[in-house]
């Protein structure tokens, strides 16, 4: 079953973090029961994936200024069949950013969240189920923004509870924090 990796994700997800268990249950439900989930044809909803990327000194993260959206999101984007959603990530996370070294410090997802996407065009609203990756870009990379964003930005992390107010992208940065706590 081309699900069963991500469901895999899901359940380590959980163990670490398990306070989270009615939004990672919502993922697990629509991936057991979509086996499109991958697909953004799927019309419920789809996989995506995401990169919450630091800086090599690890003291900014890279932001995108979503042009659709209008507001500043990491990088990701919808899986288009991949099943990893790891691979999803860096794809997207090269692509959006023109970095094309990117380090991963752990293989395991650093958040998971479900948001709406309004109607745009002939696409109707529908959700995205995101797995969200830390990396980490590698030093001396020239930023390139994608046609998706109309800028791409280092945001000091120290600063970002008063630049930013949407919740998962502040929870992606505590745990962040905690991440790179414990590998000192």
């Amino acid at each position: 079953m081309h699900r069963r990796h991500l469901l895999g994700l899901l359940e380590s997800y959980l163990a670490r973090y398990p306070e989270e268990q009615s939004r990672v249950e919502r993922v697990r439900r629509f991936v057991e029961t979509h086996v499109d989930c991958f697909e953004r044809t799927c019309r419920d909803g789809h996989v995506t994936g995401s990169a919450w990327i630091l800086s090599p000194d690890h003291r900014h993260v890279l932001l995108a200024h979503h042009k659709k959206l209008g507001r500043w999101l990491q990088p990701g984007g919808h899986a288009d069949g991949d099943a990893d959603p790891l691979r999803v990530a860096l794809r997207e996370a090269r692509e959006e950013s023109g970095l094309t070294e990117l380090a991963v410090p752990s293989e395991e997802p650093l958040d998971v969240d479900v948001h709406p996407i309004p109607a745009s065009g002939d696409e109707p609203a529908h959700l995205h189920y995101d797995v969200r990756y830390l990396l980490v870009a590698a030093p001396r990379q020239e930023l390139r923004p994608s046609e998706e964003s109309t800028a791409l930005q280092w945001f000091e992390r120290r600063r970002l509870t008063t630049i930013l107010t949407e919740k998962s992208l502040l929870r992606m940065e505590r745990k962040t924090r905690a991440v790179l706590a414990a590998q000192r």
